[in-house]
């Protein structure tokens, strides 16, 4: 704001030295400009920080819902700035009116009125240095409300980028919860088909069942092999050759045969040397009846041999140790897409 003054030589110089003194100082410029390093080191540590969200579902969604308390709280102060900008600017507007009226009385008192015009002039100066405090508390106001929405501005900007994670991810899950489905009903259409073909041998010591999404097919040994014998019978055989023709019908499953024995040990001299032996050869002997009955592919085969360390049923009774003497074919559907889906979200 310019004030004119009549040309008056002692009421120049004393009004030249009042506005020479309301200026801004150099430290107050480079106390601002300091700070405004400081917010841009502030900004350049926030954009620092951005590059770390990525977190788990869970996490986004908890981060987000801050970022939306904090965003809210912002908002609020932001309020609260522009209210108190405006109550300064109402004040500063009120001060300069004043500031104008005290220099108007100093022109009509200024002639022979040196004890009115000391008194207007300290009136003056008062005023003046109010008026620069209230200058500098707008100011300090407004770098605030820049500053709060510099944050404001980046905080959206997180939120936004939290939200097209989340996104991502649920798409994952879906996508996810899509082929597990669709396994599910692979499993259970698989029990289904094994199911029909081995129908005349239940109650015979088969069982089919799902457990853990996989096809649990459960021989017991009377129907497969005479006690302490590696050779299935002619029932085993027709029951395997059955199962034989499913299995070829179903390239994406993968086969465990597992072989279980009970807990009574072998006499000195046999030569079969234990119990682990036993079931490693019975479910060999299952592998070698289904590849010679069917195109199954090898490489779908694993064999293994539990002894009679899985049993049903840890009771030392006739009944418990028959329950136990089964041989277990393990069907499960292969889940390579699945990985490779988890693979390309990792």
């Amino acid at each position: 704001m310019t004030v004119k003054l009549r040309t008056f030589p002692l009421i120049s110089t004393l009004l030249a030295i009042l506005f020479v003194s309301s200026c801004v100082p150099a430290r107050k410029y480079e106390e601002l400009v300091e700070r405004r390093e400081d917010c841009e080191t502030r900004n350049q540590e926030l954009r620092k920080d951005n590059e770390n969200l990525f977190t788990q579902n869970n996490e986004l969604t908890n981060l987000r819902d801050q970022l939306q308390e904090q965003l809210e709280q912002l908002k609020k102060d932001t309020t609260e700035t522009g209210i108190r900008h405006r109550r300064l600017q109402s004040n500063f507007d009120r001060l300069s009116k004043t500031y104008d009226i005290i220099l108007e009385q100093n022109d009509r008192l200024i002639e022979g009125k040196d004890l009115e015009t000391s008194r207007i002039l300290r009136q003056l100066q008062e005023t003046q240095e109010d008026l620069q405090k209230r200058e500098d508390e707008l100011r300090k106001a407004v770098a605030q409300m820049e500053e709060k929405e510099k944050n404001l501005n980046a905080l959206n900007d997180r939120l936004q980028r939290s939200a097209a994670e989340l996104s991502e991810k649920e798409q994952r899950v879906n996508e996810l919860e899509s082929i597990i489905a669709r396994q599910d009903s692979t499993v259970q259409a698989l029990r289904r088909s094994v199911s029909n073909a081995l129908l005349g041998y239940e109650g015979q010591g088969l069982t089919v069942e799902i457990k853990n999404g996989k096809v649990y097919v459960s021989m017991e040994e009377s129907l497969l092999f005479a006690t302490g014998s590696t050779r299935v019978d002619p029932t085993g055989i027709s029951a395997l050759k059955d199962l034989a023709k499913v299995l070829e019908k179903n390239p994406d499953i993968n086969i465990l045969i597992e072989g279980h024995t009970d807990d009574v040990p072998f006499r000195p001299g046999s030569q079969i040397k234990d119990n682990w032996d036993l079931s490693v050869l019975r479910a060999t002997s299952i592998v070698r009846i289904l590849l010679d009955n069917s195109n199954i592919n090898p490489q779908r085969l694993t064999v293994a041999g539990r002894g009679e360390h899985m049993p049903l049923d840890p009771a030392k009774t006739p009944q418990a140790r028959q329950k136990n003497r089964r041989t277990e074919i393990i069907l499960t559907p292969r889940l390579d897409y699945l990985f490779q889906i988890m693979e390309m979200y990792e």
